[in-house]
């Protein structure tokens, strides 16, 4: 409890600092129509989605501030106060917004709706929306309100040449399944889940086993290794703890296939890393995940859908899942390969950046 109430005095002192350095640099900022970005206080870096997302759309789009001519705001990183976008628009600034997941009482119960209301001023006001799936803007339209202007989904790009299949598939046995990112108290369940499974399976007669890479909550970690020693599945199960981008294709390559339980995720990066790297993907067929892998490049596993509580497959249904992934793995890991260079290459994702960002530049300007 004190080490939130230590995040939350930290993300309001940010926030503040963010609008003092706004205010201060208002004068300073470009008027024509050269494009110059600024990410309201995003950072990027090497662990977790925005800090990804931010690190890849700087190589087409370089941070700029003070002299910046336009906004990008990720929803699930907004460090400037509703009072201040609306200046910003009011003084000629477009803004885009970047919507991805919502808070839900089932997962995020202390604070859920205040949350969702500092994404719906954005996403009422933003000049122009980006959509990470089409669950997102489901999910924005009922938590958020309906928008009345310029929208449209784009899925997260995934730069396809650091992620790409090994040049051999992997040799050896058990077949291995990855579960990897950022794990905490709310996503547990995705250990939890994809580990049971894995007794079943591996109790029904599959060899298989998993690899668990990523950032895991101290508590978290305890409780599943226990799980893992009552489970008598230790010897198939690896922990490699926190990885960076840049090496996590190595990561994948060390992998027969992904696996992602986790309740309603909007667009998960994870995933799109794994179909560029050729892995079939066995997922809780929720959020935004069918959307990406399609069906061809994995086995989804029905959930009920909801947003009161947080649904998993059964440990048998993903048992079954697994025995399917690798009956079927040669033409999944084809097709999620395909699927990743033909859909979400960053190509893609930044030309329509590019082009929003030009239209709504020359819009301002022809006011």
């Amino acid at each position: 409890m004190e080490t939130t109430r230590l995040k939350d005095i930290v993300r309001l002192s940010y926030r503040a600092a963010m609008a003092a350095a706004v205010t201060a640099a208002m004068p300073l900022r470009r008027r024509n129509r050269d494009l110059a970005v600024f990410y309201g206080g995003a950072r990027s870096g090497d662990f977790g989605g925005p800090l990804v997302k931010v690190k890849l759309l700087q190589r087409k789009f370089p941070q700029h501030f003070p002299d910046y001519s336009l906004v990008y705001i990720l929803s699930n990183a907004i460090y400037l106060p509703q009072p201040m976008i609306d200046r910003l628009r009011g003084a000629g600034v477009p803004v885009v917004l970047n919507q991805n997941g919502l808070f839900y009482k089932s997962w995020f119960p202390d604070g859920w709706e205040r949350e969702n209301a500092r994404m719906a001023g954005v996403h009422a006001v933003a000049d122009h929306v980006f959509y990470q799936s089409e669950f997102c803007r489901d999910c924005a339209e009922r938590f958020l309100g309906r928008r009345q202007g310029s929208s449209e989904i784009l899925y997260n790009g995934v730069d396809v040449d650091h992620f790409s299949p090994a040049s051999e598939r992997r040799q050896g046995k058990p077949f291995m399944f990855l579960v990897a990112g950022r794990i905490g108290r709310t996503t547990a369940h995705r250990l939890v889940s994809s580990l049971e499974g894995l007794a079943m399976a591996r109790r029904g007669g599959l060899d298989v086993g998993m690899t668990i890479a990523g950032g895991i909550n101290v508590d978290v970690e305890a409780e599943v290794r226990a799980l893992v020693a009552r489970l008598e599945i230790a010897d198939v199960v690896r922990f490699t703890g926190p990885y960076r981008w840049i090496d996590a294709p190595a990561l994948y390559r060390s992998a027969d296939a992904y696996l992602m339980t986790k309740h309603n995720d909007p667009c998960p990066n994870s995933v799109l890393e794994a179909l560029a790297s050729g892995l079939p993907v066995l997922y809780s067929a929720s959020g935004g995940v069918p959307e990406l892998v399609g069906d061809d490049a994995g086995v989804g596993l029905a959930v009920p859908v909801t947003f009161d509580y947080v649904a998993v497959p059964e440990p048998d249904a993903i048992a079954e899942g697994m025995a399917k992934i690798i009956s079927g793995r040669t033409a999944m890991e084809r097709a999620a390969r395909q699927r990743a260079v033909e859909r979400f290459s960053l190509s893609h994702w930044f030309d329509r950046h590019e082009t929003i960002f030009k239209r709504l530049l020359g819009e301002r300007i022809a006011r």
